[in-house]
């Protein structure tokens, strides 16, 4: 079992940090979380999540790291119910 971490602040750096140093973490980034610089925390071996519509209806599809998988609220659910929830939000 993972523990689930939702942010959706803008400057929810504190939570990557918190988050990043959790082995069992799963970051899923939503609403504004998705504007957080998450390069730091990518080569921590966390799974690293973004919602598909906040990215998409914030336009930040071009610009979001490759090492984000984005999913739909289907799998977020899924997450949420198959996990330990951490929330930020």
């Amino acid at each position: 079992m993972a523990n689930v971490y939702l942010i959706d602040k803008k400057f929810g750096n504190n939570s990557l940090r918190i988050a990043e140093q959790d082995k069992d973490a799963e970051i899923v980034l939503v609403q504004d979380g998705i504007y957080l610089d998450v390069k730091k925390i990518e080569n921590s071996g966390n799974k690293i999540y973004a919602v598909k519509d906040d990215v998409e209806k914030r336009g930040y599809t071009e610009i979001l790291s490759k090492n984000i998988e984005l999913i739909d609220y289907g799998k977020l659910v899924d997450l949420i119910l198959a996990n330990k929830v951490v929330n930020f939000a």
